[in-house]
């Protein structure tokens, strides 16, 4: 059997077994009162009971990084992992790690002046040929002519800096030096292992260049990360699903590879579009897995579970772009979106209609960045693709990976940038098409026991001090800005990652020591480090977002000064501050609390305030057309009734009984 999928041909195979389907993502950011710093209206569920959220130490996981180890004021490192263990982690020295020397080069407060005066000069430059030339052009193709002028920055990552300015710019933080002093020191000494073992940060965030499939002018070699593994082979269409065919090789980081050479004829071993999937011999039992460096993955029509599409067309069908990315503006206008829900017609949307039909209303309407939601591959649709099962894999209820590039390709021609809503805060509990249980074992990318299970989102949550999750993670976030030319992401769910509680049950306040403690998970903080590092590094013009309603200080501080490095915070208590308003008189607002909420933010730290954003609109509310209109509309709508009803009794009135009274006047 084979189904057709936007000019794709697959075949379909019949599913080993029901999924374990996710429950709705829900109210997932949580924080505590709305009136406190940065925190959202409704953090708690209305159905949460009281009581402390469960924690276990995750003694049995074993991580490069210092994961469970000191992560408090006064801590010290007590060394690293001295043995490479099945997870795959290298061999460490227990050395001191050299500090490196500060990059050299202008201030990042010369560099935008610079730019500035660059940008200035080339619109001046060019309002003055138009105008000679007495050519009225329209916006789009000035923006156009913008965007070619622009200069691409050289990539580099530069070395750790000192990391001491967040004392200059927060005196506040004197207090607190011990931990945030360790907490870069745990960063620096990342930066060395990777750069000692991995060749640097570029080079290791390039994973999907060696993980998942790789072509080659001889053929495909596949590898997969599967430690808790005893066997695996490559199944799919291209062996008839045969086990036995090609069974694959484990090496000492439990890394399983098999090499796959070109058919006689020449062509590559595998047909592109075929399906495929991994089958192991688990702890758990005989498993078929989609490839976690799977590049697409499809829902065959009847069947429940997704297939791993191999996605290597030819090169006369690949997209090809055509337009420069836009450079970042001063100030971002953002159009948050779904393409599946951007339809009004009662159906899913696909990415050729946004294109074509949604992003020139989005220019139209004066905004300059499109945010997209449900990119990654999500088998619950319900979740607003927040349950991710195919983390390098563009949802295929939209189309197909050609089709969104061109769809992000027509958005910088239309001098939009586009951001990517990415979730690496947690994964789907789906044990067939993500990764949860991926080789049969609780702790392969994730935390085990309470720790690596978020029991509101129902999903798991990831092991960041692990090697190979940090390969994977960063890769994935350098995957969709290469391979898709994505402008930048906004982080979903940040706070859930910073602390052991998942801000849970837990109202912060603003006192410091709610930030730098025990509860702070220093691998996830280490985590948003690295990977502001490697984005900024290597894409220079890229935005970073990161959704955090806790109020984390030196959120928004660049990394070499210390701070966790996103360009802005995702300020949720303002869009929930216009709700709580509507859901009271306006004789009863509170002036001072609405300034408050408005200028509540920390000094040099740029923020992102919705009018309302999916979070106000979706989840267990509605958008603030409806609560300005809706009873209005619901008393006009009842008026039109009723004027209907009337008219129609009085015209059979005027047709039975004074029609031909002339002195009537309707």
């Amino acid at each position: 059997m084979a189904f057709a999928f936007a000019g794709i041909r697959f075949s379909a195979v019949q599913a080993p077994g029901l999924s374990r389907r996710s429950g709705i993502h829900g109210d997932r950011q949580n924080g505590g009162n709305h009136s406190l710093l940065f925190l959202k209206k409704g953090s708690f569920p209305r159905n949460m009971l009281g009581g402390n959220s469960s924690y276990e130490p995750d003694s049995a996981s074993m991580t490069v990084f210092a994961s469970g180890k000191v992560l408090i004021p006064g801590g010290e490192s007590d060394g690293f992992s001295s043995s490479a263990d099945s997870t795959g982690n290298p061999e460490v020295a227990p050395d001191d790690v050299q500090v490196l020397q500060e990059s050299r080069g202008l201030p990042i407060e010369d560099e935008d002046k610079v730019a500035a005066r660059q940008t200035t000069t080339s619109s001046e430059a060019m309002d003055d040929e138009i105008m000679n030339q007495g050519v009225k052009q329209s916006l789009h193709s000035r923006a156009n002519q913008t965007i070619e002028k622009v200069e691409e920055k050289p990539r580099f990552i530069p070395p750790p800096g000192t990391g001491q300015r967040i004392y200059e710019i927060d005196s506040s933080l004197e207090g607190h030096r011990a931990h945030l002093d360790y907490r870069y020191s745990q960063y620096k000494k990342s930066r060395e292992l990777i750069d000692r073992y991995e060749g640097g940060l570029d080079a290791f965030s390039c994973g999907y260049e060696k993980f998942g499939f790789i072509r080659s002018a001889d053929g495909i070699t596949y590898r997969e990360w599967a430690p808790g593994a005893k066997s695996a082979a490559l199944i799919g269409d291209f062996n008839n699903w045969n086990p036995n065919a090609d069974v694959m090789n484990q090496n000492e980081f439990g890394v399983w590879e098999i090499f796959l050479p070109n058919n006689a004829d020449g062509s590559p071993p595998i047909p592109h579009g075929s399906n495929v999937k991994i089958r192991m011999d688990t702890p758990s039992g005989i498993k078929d897995s989609i490839p976690a460096w799977i590049k697409f993955s499809v829902q065959a029509p009847g069947e429940i579970s997704y297939s791993g599409i191999y996605y290597d067309p030819p090169e006369e069908e690949k997209y090809v772009f055509q337009h420069p990315q836009p450079k970042s503006p001063k100030s971002l206008r953002i159009y948050e979106s779904h393409v599946g829900m951007s339809s009004p017609e009662p159906k899913i949307n696909t990415y050729v209609s946004f294109r074509d039909d949604v992003l020139p209303r989005i220019k139209r309407l004066g905004y300059n960045v499109v945010q997209i939601m449900a990119i990654q591959e999500h088998s619950y649709y319900a979740s607003f693709g927040y349950h991710v099962t195919n983390f390098f894999a563009p949802s295929s209820r939209f189309g197909t990976p050609e089709e969104l590039k061109s769809l992000i390709d027509r958005a910088h021609e239309l001098g939009l940038l586009v951001l990517m809503d990415i979730v690496h805060s947690h994964a789907s509990n789906n044990v067939l098409d993500g990764l949860n249980q991926f080789d049969g074992t609780e702790t392969h990318y994730f935390h085990t026991g309470s720790r690596g299970y978020h029991w509101m989102w129902d999903s798991r949550l990831f092991n960041y001090g692990s090697w190979e999750v940090l390969r994977f993670l960063l890769s994935n976030a350098r995957w969709w800005l290469e391979e898709y030319k994505f402008d930048g992401f906004r982080f979903d769910g940040v706070t859930s990652m910073m602390y052991t509680h998942h801000g849970l049950q837990v109202a912060f306040t603003g006192n410091y020591n709610e930030y730098f403690g025990y509860a702070t998970d220093m691998d996830a903080v280490v985590y948003l480090m690295l990977v502001n590092d490697m984005i900024h590094g290597l894409y220079p013009e890229a935005v970073t977002i990161g959704e955090d309603v806790s109020g984390m200080p030196t959120f928004c501080i660049p990394l070499h000064d210390g701070g966790v490095g996103f360009d802005y915070r995702l300020h949720m208590a303002i869009a929930d501050k216009w709700i709580e308003l509507l859901e009271l008189k306006d004789e009863d607002w509170k002036m001072v609390d609405i300034v408050h909420t408005l200028t509540n933010r920390r000094w040099l730290e740029k923020c992102v305030v919705y009018a309302e954003s999916h979070d106000q609109a979706l989840v267990g509310d509605k958008t603030i057309a409806f609560w300005l209109m809706d009873k209005v509309f619901l008393i006009l709508t009842l008026a039109v009734s009723l004027h209907q009803l009337s008219h129609g009794v009085y015209q059979s009135f005027y047709n039975n009984n004074i029609k031909n009274d002339v002195h009537f006047c309707h």
